[in-house]
């Protein structure tokens, strides 16, 4: 069995950061964008613009992390 390559690890776990970060963003904008919509009963114009706000703030985070790769 050979020893784990240190820079294969660095690479995995750069990865499995940007998925996780991707998704974190996108479900934490949502989920704020249901409260405000619960609370001032705008229903559904901040949760759709909670899923875009986090979109694109997870696709930002994605590219900025998976660009660590090369």
């Amino acid at each position: 069995m050979s020893d784990p390559d240190p820079e294969e690890n660095r690479k995995s776990g750069i990865a499995y950061a940007a998925g996780l970060s991707l998704f974190m963003s996108v479900a934490f904008m949502c989920g704020l964008g249901w409260l405000l919509d619960r609370w001032l009963g705008t229903s559904p114009w901040l949760l759709v613009a909670g899923v875009v706000v986090g979109a694109i703030a997870g696709f930002y985070q994605f590219v900025r992390l998976t660009s660590k790769l090369s």
